[in-house]
């Protein structure tokens, strides 16, 4: 036990350095690290102010307020912020894989995935959780304890757009080249994280909680939040945890086909 908590101390400091590095050599651009945060706030923007016309005309849509619409834009785009500016390197796995670009990586005394993923940093992603930030705070108004289940939730949706990131890409290891494929899967992902998971019904609900673990970042976070549910909460982290493993499983069993792409690659 206390080997596995040294190990994971030792990780997250390694995570933190990678962090604060990345975040440091964005900022060797402020320009461009600020207009690329202001563009996703805008972006994001735009359907708030969708959402919020639609609900000037009706009071709720399957039972759901604005609120409650702007409470999962929020853990969406929230939890898209924070995985992505931790785990920028997700957003780019398959590409790594099927380029053949892993060498570089292997060659660190450290576990593979869990180091590869927190390489690289999107500038983008902190436009997300600013976004998350002033949306929830400033148009929800949550108390205190709302906030922070709505914190805890956010890094639970984190973990499900990591997870189904990995899992997406290690379509390379079997297909080659299946970038557009682990794109698509997370633009997926993230359309159906946003809408109020009551328009969903039957096979599709289903299809929510398993194949696109969306139901996992819109569905179960808002129930739990609307009530702060233990209960509820823990679904949501199980859930979560589940897409993790299993996209670690495969990035594992698919790496025994990963063929090398023979680069010359140096970092810093």
């Amino acid at each position: 036990m206390f080997k596995l908590t040294s190990k994971l101390i030792n990780y997250l400091s390694m995570a933190w350095s990678y962090v604060r590095l990345n975040f440091f050599a964005q900022m060797e651009y402020k320009a461009a690290f600020w207009s690329q945060v202001i563009g996703m706030i805008l972006n994001n923007c735009v359907w708030i102010v969708f959402w919020s016309v639609f609900f000037t005309r009706f009071d709720n849509l399957g039972g759901w307020t604005v609120k409650d619409v702007l409470t999962v834009w929020s853990i969406s785009a929230g939890g898209y912020g924070l995985a992505y500016s931790i785990c920028g390197n997700a957003l780019g796995l398959a590409s790594l894989i099927s380029n053949g670009r892993l060498d570089a990586w292997m060659l660190y005394p450290r576990a593979l995935l869990s180091h590869l993923l927190i390489g690289r940093m999107s500038a983008t992603a902190f436009g997300d959780i600013l976004f998350a930030l002033i949306v929830y705070v400033f148009f929800v108004r949550p108390d205190l304890p709302h906030f922070l289940w709505f914190c805890a939730l956010t890094i639970s949706a984190a973990v499900v757009f990591v997870g189904f990131s990995i899992l997406t890409s290690c379509l390379s290891f079997f297909l080659g080249n299946a970038d557009a494929l682990a794109e698509n899967g997370r633009f997926a992902l993230v359309t159906f994280s946003t809408y109020p998971a009551s328009i969903f019904q039957g096979a599709l609900k289903l299809l929510l909680f398993t194949v696109i673990p969306a139901g996992f970042v819109s569905y179960l976070p808002v129930e739990a939040l609307r009530e702060l549910s233990v209960e509820k909460t823990l679904m949501c982290f199980a859930g979560s945890l589940s897409v993790l493993v299993v996209g670690v499983v495969v990035f594992y069993w698919g790496l025994r086909r990963y063929e090398s792409g023979n680069l010359m690659e140096m970092r810093g």
